[in-house]
Parts: C-alpha cells; structure tokens; sequence
C-alpha cells in the first residue's frame, strides 16, 4: 500500500515496456513503476495524493 507521490504519464501518452509511469511512498520509501507493456495510454487512473494497493489497476491502455 502506498500513496501515489508523482505521475510521468498523460492519456494518449504511448509507453514503452520499461518506461518509468509514477512514483508513489509507502513505509517512507519511493518506488518507481514502469510500464509492464508497449502500447497507449487512454485512461490514467490515479493522480498525486491517490492511495493505491498493491496490484491495483493504475491506468488502462488503448487496446484493452
């Protein structure tokens, strides 16, 4: 569980696997996620100060 600290993604945005999508602090840590496929992005779903759990969907892609 962690708060969402920054978001480097917008909707319509296109990643790559491996691009760096939002930083978030749990336990007074920082931790990066990056993007877990090619593709883009239609909907974002969080946004700074956003609680998240672990798994949690943090943003759709075009073709899902």
């Amino acid at each position: 569980d962690g708060i969402v600290d920054e978001v480097f993604i917008l909707e319509g945005d296109t990643v790559k696997k491996g691009d760096k999508i939002l930083s978030l602090e749990a336990m007074k840590m920082e931790t990066t996620v990056y993007a877990e496929q090619n593709g883009t992005l239609c909907e974002v779903l969080v946004s700074p100060g956003t609680p998240v759990e672990a798994g949690e969907l943090v943003a759709r892609y075009a073709d899902e």
